[in-house]
């Protein structure tokens, strides 16, 4: 019986074949002075971990549910810093948990861009840092009664939520100058959330007079009164950082409150 070179090629391809798969399935056991590499955690991806920096949280979707949307969507090359899912406001607490990102009405977060792009050709090197957008009745309800004073002064301080105010409606938004780069805010005489004449724009010149504040900050608030006024906003007499997009009256027939 004639056996060719090919059919024995074959026949000891097949048996390497079988070897090398059962050894690849024992352990193997390392020389005692090997060194064994351990395996480093930040190779590993948590899948958990990032699939839920994308999450959406309830807040959040009843925003987007109410047709509000996302202004770093709208507007890019702003920075967002939401004070209220932090401790760092009038009162020290997070009233907005996993909340993080800025929602206002579609067409108010085209005005801020109308304004933020006004702001990007008289200063290139300046931008837009939010502080507040819309806020619903229920977190507001919770600011009424976290607020440490008496019922007849709050309205001072906050709006009474049986009322709402113009962040109820997502057409008022809370914002400061930063450095576009950065993102550091540029110092505007008072921090946000400021209540005392200092932060009053209808208090500059006698603030100025007693040194409370400097030729500087409030050359910093007219920059963003500008652009805001050019985008369509109108500013208010107590809080150098808020404007607002409508009157209260235009407000309610145009949008009803986002609860």
């Amino acid at each position: 019986m004639k056996i060719s070179i090919t059919s024995i090629f074959l026949v000891f391809t097949v048996l390497f074949a079988c070897e090398t798969k059962n050894r690849s399935q024992e352990e193997i056991e390392l020389p005692e002075d090997a060194v064994e590499i351990p395996q480093r955690q930040d190779w590993v991806v948590d899948d958990a971990e990032f699939e839920s920096s994308d999450e959406i949280g309830e807040l959040e979707q009843s925003l987007i549910d109410a047709g509000l949307v996302d202004v770093e969507e709208v507007i890019s090359g702003i920075y967002v810093d939401l004070k209220y899912s932090t401790t760092d406001n009038f009162f020290g607490k997070d009233v907005y948990g996993d909340l993080y990102r800025c929602y206002l009405q579609p067409e108010v977060a085209e005005m801020l861009k109308k304004a933020h792009q006004k702001l990007q050709e008289d200063h290139p090197n300046l931008t837009f840092l939010l502080y507040d957008g819309v806020r619903p009745q229920s977190v507001q309800q919770i600011l009424w009664d976290e607020l440490d004073k008496p019922d007849s002064i709050k309205p001072l301080y906050v709006a009474d939520p049986k009322v709402g105010g113009l962040h109820n409606y997502g057409v008022a938004v809370d914002l400061t100058l930063a450095d576009a780069e950065t993102g550091e805010a540029l110092d505007m005489g008072t921090p946000f959330d400021y209540f005392g004449y200092p932060a009053y724009p209808d208090r500059e010149k006698q603030m100025l007079k007693e040194g409370k504040i400097k030729q500087e900050h409030v050359n910093n608030r007219e920059i963003l009164r500008k652009v805001m006024k050019y985008g369509g906003f109108t500013g208010i007499g107590s809080e150098w950082w808020h404007f607002n997009a409508y009157s209260r009256k235009d407000a309610a027939q145009k949008y009803g409150i986002v609860k």
